[in-house]
């Protein structure tokens, strides 16, 4: 019986880290969207961008729960702690709990800092600011969280997702690698990619960089703009001629590698329900082909199946 108890507390670890962080348009979109706010709640509170990011993620679904859509609860805040603004009642530990409820996100996620700075959770503040492990696991233990796996699925994410990368970074600021890369557009033909870079971050992942498209984005507006031909755009990302941008896709503005960066300390991933070997292909910046080689897969007949795990490296 023990043994078998281990085997449930394992595989839900496994399966909660991951669940919440499968690559895809949601996902991305929830941390273009409000990655500024976590930016200026660190610059403000000093919380890490990357832990309430992460948090956000994990609590509201990527923005999809009911919470989120109908009260703007991001981080499953109950009303207890001297509440008096309105709620809405949800089942959860305890059915028909009250939780908080907010005009909009930046009202949720000032909350959110203001509920870390209680003295509950005092002893988070002696972790420096880059240091999310300490964070999350600091967090489990203050008691945020009833889930055992708690704090390695908020790592799992911020490793999978590269958001200890707003930890270092201000509001408003782009990275120096948008500067490189509006030289390289403007080297190649004439182009103005500054509204581009203005409403486009530029994220870094496997030694890589991507953005994440947005709506009204096309294969030749992002082409022109950034100076990277559309048939090395298709090529760098393992798409066909035919395919069509969707919201929150990612797209590699240079060839992805074939393994993992060995700094990354993810080394596996357990397949979630619904993802594909080309969503793990675009989460990691791995070439597709080489995943499936990695992991001594046929492209032709193997088909994921949700809990397989796969190499990264």
């Amino acid at each position: 019986m023990r043994r078998i108890l281990l085997f449930i507390l394992f595989f839900a670890s496994i399966y909660y880290a991951c669940a919440q962080s499968g690559t895809n348009g949601y996902y991305w979109a929830y941390i273009d969207k409000y990655k500024e706010l976590a930016m200026e709640q660190q610059q403000k509170h000093r919380i890490p961008a990357s832990i309430t990011l992460a948090q956000g993620l994990l609590e509201s679904n990527a923005g999809r729960s009911t919470l989120a859509t109908e009260a703007n609860n991001h981080f499953g805040i109950k009303t207890p702690g001297g509440w008096t603004g309105p709620y809405v009642v949800k089942d959860d530990d305890r059915r028909g709990e009250h939780f908080r409820k907010y005009r909009n996100a930046r009202e949720s996620y000032e909350d959110h800092s203001q509920f870390l700075l209680k003295p509950r959770y005092k002893v988070l503040f002696t972790y420096k600011i880059n240091d999310y492990r300490s964070w999350a696991r600091g967090l489990k233990q203050c008691g945020y969280a009833t889930n055992p796996t708690y704090a390695e699925g908020l790592i799992r994410i911020i490793e999978a997702y590269s958001l200890y990368q707003f930890d270092t970074m201000k509001p408003g600021q782009r990275t120096s690698e948008s500067q490189i890369l509006k030289q390289q557009a403007q080297k190649r033909k004439e182009t103005d990619p500054e509204k581009f870079y203005s409403s486009h971050m530029v994220y870094a992942a496997n030694r890589n960089y991507f953005i994440i498209v947005q709506r009204d984005d096309d294969l030749a507006t992002i082409s022109h703009e950034t100076g990277v031909s559309i048939r090395r755009l298709l090529k760098y990302n393992d798409l066909d001629e035919d395919y069509t941008l969707t919201i929150g896709d990612v797209l590699y503005l240079e060839p992805k590698h074939d393994e993992a960066d060995p700094q990354l300390l993810i080394y596996k991933h357990v397949i979630e329900p619904g993802q594909s070997m080309y969503d793990i292909s675009q989460l990691y910046g791995i070439r597709l082909k080489a995943l499936y080689k990695l992991n001594k897969l046929n492209p032709e007949t193997y088909v994921p199946r949700v809990g397989d795990e796969l190499y990264l490296r």
